[in-house]
C-alpha cells in the first residue's frame, strides 16, 4: 500500500472515531462540569499515553519540538474540548456538528502557515464557499439557537485546526501516536491538578450515560482517534486528508439522532451536504 492510500485510510478511521466526540460530550456535560470534563479526559488519556511511551521506550522529543507540542496541547488537548463542552451547554450536538464543516478550511490554512503546503487557487475557492455556507447557517439559526454557543464552536474550530496542522507537521518526524502522547504527557500535571480541584463532590449521582461519555472522549476522542488522524495527515498531506473531516457531520448527525434523539432538521442536512460537495471540489485541487 502506498503512502497516500495509507494516509487516507488512517485519516478516515480517525474521522469515524471523532464523529462520536460531540454527542459523547453532550451526554457527559449534562452531569459533569465542562472544566472538569475537559481536564479529566486529558488526564485519563495522559496517564494512558505515559504508559505507552514507557512501554515502547520512546525517546524524549528534542527541544525544538517542545513549542510545537505546546501548540498541539493548547489546541486539541485543552482548547477544543473545553470550548465545545462550554458550547454544548447552549446548543445541541446536532447543531454544533454542522460547524465541523469549517474544520477542513481551518486545518488547510494552518497547513499552509505551519506545514508549508501550497494548494491550488481553486482549492481556496471551494473551501471558502463551503465555509460561507456554514457561517450563513449559523447566522440564520442564531436567533433560535444560541449566539454564544455558535461563537464558542467557531473558536473551537480555529484552535482545533491549528492543533491538527501543527500535529500533522510534527508527525512527519516524531510519529503520529508519539505526537499526541507527548502533548498529553506535557499537559498531564496541570490536568490532574485541575481535575482534582473541580471533581464532583460525589460520583454516586452520576448516571451511566455520562460516565460512558467521559470514557469515550477520554479513550477514543483524546487518544486513539489522534493516533490514526495524525498518521493520516503526515502521510497524505494536511490539506488533502483534512478534507475527510467533511464526512464527520454525516456520522455525527446520525449518532445525535440515533443515540440522543436530537432533532436533525432539513436545514442542517442541506448545509452539511452542500459543504461536503464544496470541500470535495477543494480536495481535487489540494495539491
Amino acid at each position: 500500500m502506498d503512502r497516500m492510500a495509507s494516509g487516507w485510510i488512517n485519516g478516515f478511521i480517525g474521522v469515524v472515531i471523532f464523529s462520536g466526540s460531540l454527542p459523547a460530550t453532550r451526554v457527559a456535560v449534562m452531569q459533569f462540569d465542562p472544566v472538569f470534563l475537559t481536564v479529566a479526559r486529558a488526564a485519563i488519556a495522559g496517564i494512558l499515553a505515559l504508559g505507552l511511551l514507557i512501554i515502547f521506550r520512546e525517546k524524549r522529543p528534542s527541544g525544538r519540538d517542545l513549542l510545537s507540542l505546546v501548540v498541539v496541547a493548547l489546541g486539541v488537548v485543552v482548547g477544543f474540548p473545553l470550548l465545545t463542552a462550554l458550547a454544548l451547554q447552549h446548543v445541541t450536538s446536532a447543531h454544533s456538528i454542522v460547524f465541523v464543516g469549517l474544520l477542513p478550511l481551518a486545518t488547510a490554512i494552518f497547513g499552509v502557515v505551519r506545514g508549508g503546503e501550497r494548494p491550488k487557487p481553486a482549492f481556496w475557492l471551494f473551501s471558502i464557499l463551503g465555509s460561507a455556507l456554514v457561517a450563513g447557517f449559523a447566522l440564520t439559526q442564531g436567533l433560535t439557537a444560541s449566539p454564544v454557543g455558535d461563537l464558542l464552536m467557531l473558536a473551537a474550530i480555529i484552535v482545533c485546526g491549528l492543533g491538527y496542522a501543527e500535529g500533522g507537521r510534527l508527525s512527519r518526524t516524531l510519529g503520529g501516536w508519539q505526537v499526541i502522547s507527548w502533548a498529553l504527557v506535557l499537559s498531564l500535571p496541570v490536568m490532574v491538578a485541575v481535575a482534582l480541584l473541580h471533581r464532583p463532590a460525589s460520583f454516586s449521582g452520576i448516571e451511566t450515560p455520562a460516565l460512558l461519555g467521559l470514557a469515550y472522549v477520554s479513550l477514543f476522542s483524546m487518544l486513539i482517534g489522534f493516533i490514526f488522524w495524525y498518521r493520516g495527515l503526515s502521510q497524505g498531506g494536511i490539506a488533502a486528508v483534512g478534507q475527510l473531516q467533511l464526512l464527520q457531520p454525516f456520522f455525527g448527525l446520525a449518532l445525535a439522532a440515533t443515540l440522543l434523539h436530537e432533532p436533525v432538521t432539513w436545514a442542517m442536512l442541506a448545509v452539511t451536504v452542500a459543504v461536503i460537495l464544496c470541500v470535495a471540489g477543494a480536495r481535487r485541487f489540494a495539491k
